[in-house]
């Protein structure tokens, strides 16, 4: 049974639907910052207004079967600090992939691998998906070692298969499968 996107709670964090008020913390923590959107394909953005656009294409899209959260710490729960997005889907196999950022101040206190992982539990649990991918830049190491801790496998590389803020370059593919997460769930 599909459900709409829901909070999920993790140690540290917690991952809500994104809200149209979001827009001001998405800009000041993380979507105007260049070091942060390095290996991502979108531009920083220039003003409040672009991450407010964004912001309600996120939420809009939540009121379907889209998945796209917010992340915030329990602490200060209203402060979004990034996101993890559901940025493809394919219906007909029941797999979609992931795509994911944070705030720079965040970094290397394992809040990502947290949120990839409670995304990864609750699009199995609660949407039905068969497989659930991600792919980060092969000169961007860091996003790899978040996939491979929220339980997915490397699959192989996509030479020259993306564009970055870097340009052309390798793509490394993760997965994790409905039967493998059910196999860790025990």
């Amino acid at each position: 049974m599909r459900k709409k996107v829901q909070v999920v709670t993790t140690e540290d964090l917690i991952l809500r639907p994104f809200q149209i008020s979001d827009a001001p913390a998405m800009f000041r923590n993380w979507a105007q910052d260049p070091e942060v959107i390095k290996f991502l394909t979108w531009s920083p953005h220039e003003s409040i207004a672009e991450s407010l656009e964004i912001c309600t294409e996120f939420a809009f899209d939540n009121q379907g079967f889209g998945a796209n959260w917010a992340i915030a710490e329990k602490t200060k729960p209203q402060e979004a600090i990034g996101s993890v997005n559901v940025v493809s889907r394919d219906e007909d196999i029941m797999a979609c992939e992931l795509g994911y950022c944070l705030a720079r101040k965040f970094w290397g206190r394992g809040y990502m691998s947290q949120a990839v992982k409670g995304a990864v539990d609750f699009l199995f649990r609660e949407m039905d998906y068969n497989r659930i991918a991600a792919r980060h830049d092969s000169n961007n190491p860091a996003s790899g070692r978040v996939m491979v801790k929220a339980g997915m496998v490397r699959e192989g590389v996509l030479r020259q298969a993306g564009k970055s803020n870097q340009g052309i370059g390798d793509m490394i593919c993760y997965a994790i499968l409905r039967s493998e997460w059910l196999e860790r769930q025990k």
